[in-house]
């Protein structure tokens, strides 16, 4: 669900979530209807680079941040549908290693974008310089072909449509609009549509239960996802909650 503006630099907020973890949160509405807010997410590495989780417009202010922040050497699309501005990214950024999953690279294809690694095709082990500090998990089990990543640092999870937090109240903070779900309200993982919108997804289940427990393995306490607000505390138990039915086929298995 990426977004789909290219002029939001007046209703994105910019923030430091944590120390050295910035995100960069807009307003978008999925089909102009649903608003599910969107986000990327950057972290300076402790080498100084930065690696970036693009899926917003690079804005003249996301660039000023980034370029703050320090040399842009990572540029990630997490899944399947992230991926609309990683041209964009890669132009103002032509160092930067840019990694994706299979079904984003393909859809990329006609773009001519060189990259540095595919989730999905390489490897599972696969390592691309970033793991000292970030951490990465591929869905491979999931309709969108999500990766997930930790930033054990800050205690920080970073996922793109594997788990949502609505409203996008954030998100649509510097806008008219409330940002609240229509006929829900809200959606978040606590709620049973998320936890049966989480299996539905899952298209090969025993995938799906090797990844779910993988992040759950991980240490952190806050989620920063695309969609929705960021999940400051209890993030590890928001997880286990969102992918409980996952987590419990394992531990009947």
């Amino acid at each position: 669900m990426g977004v789909g503006s290219s002029n939001m630099s007046s209703t994105c907020v910019i923030r430091e979530v944590a120390k050295d973890v910035w995100t960069f949160s807009c307003p978008f509405s999925r089909f102009g209807i649903l608003p599910v807010g969107g986000r990327s997410t950057a972290v300076k590495l402790s080498n100084g680079d930065v690696w970036v989780m693009a899926s917003t417009p690079l804005t003249t202010e996301t660039k000023a941040k980034l370029d703050e922040l320090g040399p842009v050497r990572w540029i990630v699309g997490a899944d399947a549908v992230h991926h609309m501005f990683l041209g964009e990214f890669k132009k103002e950024y032509p160092e930067a290693k840019l990694l994706a999953v299979d079904e984003a690279v393909k859809k990329k294809s006609k773009e001519g974008l060189e990259f540095h690694g595919v989730w999905g095709t390489d490897p599972r082990d696969a390592q691309y310089g970033f793991e000292k500090d970030i951490q990465h998990c591929f869905f491979s089990g999931f309709a969108n072909r999500d990766t997930a990543f930790v930033h054990p640092a800050s205690k920080t999870l970073i996922v793109a449509d594997l788990l949502f937090n609505l409203p996008a109240t954030e998100q649509y903070s510097k806008t008219s609009s409330s940002g609240k779900f229509p006929i829900f309200g809200s959606l978040n993982p606590y709620m049973g549509i998320h936890k049966r919108f989480a299996w539905y997804l899952g298209v090969d289940k025993e995938d799906m239960k090797r990844d779910v427990k993988t992040v759950a393995s991980w240490d952190f306490d806050r989620i920063i996802p695309c969609h929705g607000d960021v999940i400051e505390k209890d993030g590890h138990r928001a997880w286990c909650e969102a992918y409980k039915w996952y987590l419990d086929a394992d531990k009947k298995a």
